[in-house]
């Protein structure tokens, strides 16, 4: 049993995602970080700054390397993160005169938010194929009944015939350009050191953070520990998908709800009515937006980020970004399967 129904045992089957929980998972998070410090090493030997063959040793240690799990839940108990101890067992696996030049000029933000980064990125070129995707399936419901008649309603009252084309527009348009703003998203690496000055690399502070921008295929960027406008452009634009699917999953709810003008295949059975076929996906597609609505006002209140650096609206991140993506990707894996799963809308 979990406390997140994105992996939890069953209800993971109606709201998780195989394909994008992964990336959430702790190997993949250490394995960003890992990547953090071979590149922050290869950066650093480029411009001079520690031995080549200390960014050598680095980075094959890095590749390779697997930290005691159990030590870093511990560290992270105790430290409030986890790259302290992640560090600490790194240095003792590089050797004593490679460990001198580990880490050099990087705090634990800067690990930890280009780790997230790093896996966004995977993310949400994912998300991008799957909008492509659905307004592909809407554009073939579009071909096959896009003449038929619909009645378009205001205010939840009969308003006056459409076609199913119009209602089609309405759920496809805003899609394709989530799929753009995707597809554009600046995803920047995180580099500020102690307290966003980089103060320990002098004037080759810009230059190592561009290169290492450029070895992790991210954008380089001046240091955002403190001003958390990329977290949430990302949580707005997730809450966004999901809410412009919530609207698509509510129009069809209520569309099955007056039967004679939508058939899905594939629809949840009741355990007291044998009749019944209920339009679970459709349902959860509004559970998860009005979910993702929520959240993002979370994510919100961790802009109010003290000073150089802020633990409390930090950890809050930690807590909603995470599941906001989860039912991001659930919320295109339904609507996917539900645009399959209509075998006929409107009437001819």
């Amino acid at each position: 049993m979990t406390a997140s129904p994105f992996d939890h045992p069953f209800l993971s089957g109606l709201l998780g995602d195989d394909e994008i929980a992964p990336y959430f998972s702790a190997e993949a998070d250490i394995r960003a970080m890992l990547s953090f410090e071979a590149a922050l090493a290869k950066a650093e030997a480029a411009h001079g700054l520690i031995p080549a063959e200390a960014a050598r040793r680095i980075a094959d240690t890095c590749a390779a390397f697997s930290p005691e799990v159990s030590s870093l839940r511990s560290a992270t108990a105790r430290d409030g993160v986890v790259v302290p101890d992640l560090v600490k067992q790194l240095r003792a696996n590089v050797g004593e005169e490679a460990a001198k030049s580990l880490h050099l000029g990087a705090t634990s933000q800067d690990v930890i938010d280009t780790s997230l980064m790093i896996r966004l990125k995977a993310v949400v070129f994912l998300f991008a194929g799957r909008l492509s995707t659905i307004a592909a399936g809407l554009d073939a419901l579009d071909g096959q009944f896009g003449r038929n008649q619909l009645m378009g309603h205001t205010r939840m009252q009969a308003a006056i015939p459409i076609t199913v084309a119009d209602r089609l527009t309405a759920w496809r348009a805003p899609l394709t350009t989530y799929r753009d703003r995707l597809t554009e998203q600046s995803f920047p690496v995180q580099f500020g050191g102690a307290a966003g000055t980089l103060d320990k690399l002098g004037s080759h502070a810009a230059a190592i953070r561009a290169s290492l921008a450029q070895e992790l295929g991210l954008t380089d960027a001046p240091q955002w520990q403190s001003g958390r406008l990329p977290i949430a452009d990302i949580a707005g634009l997730f809450a966004s998908i999901s809410g412009s699917l919530g609207k698509m999953g509510q129009d069809i709810a209520l569309l099955a709800q007056a039967c004679d003008e939508i058939e899905i295949s594939g629809s949840g059975t009741s355990s007291a009515m044998a009749h019944k076929q209920n339009p679970v996906s459709a349902e959860v597609l509004v559970s998860l937006a009005r979910f993702n609505a929520t959240l993002l006002s979370g994510v919100h209140q961790s802009l109010v980020h003290e000073q150089e650096r802020s633990g409390a609206a930090w950890t809050l991140e930690w807590l909603l970004l995470p599941q906001m993506t989860m039912a991001t990707a659930a919320s295109l894996r339904l609507a996917k399967e539900l645009t399959g799963n209509i075998k006929r809308l409107g009437t001819a």
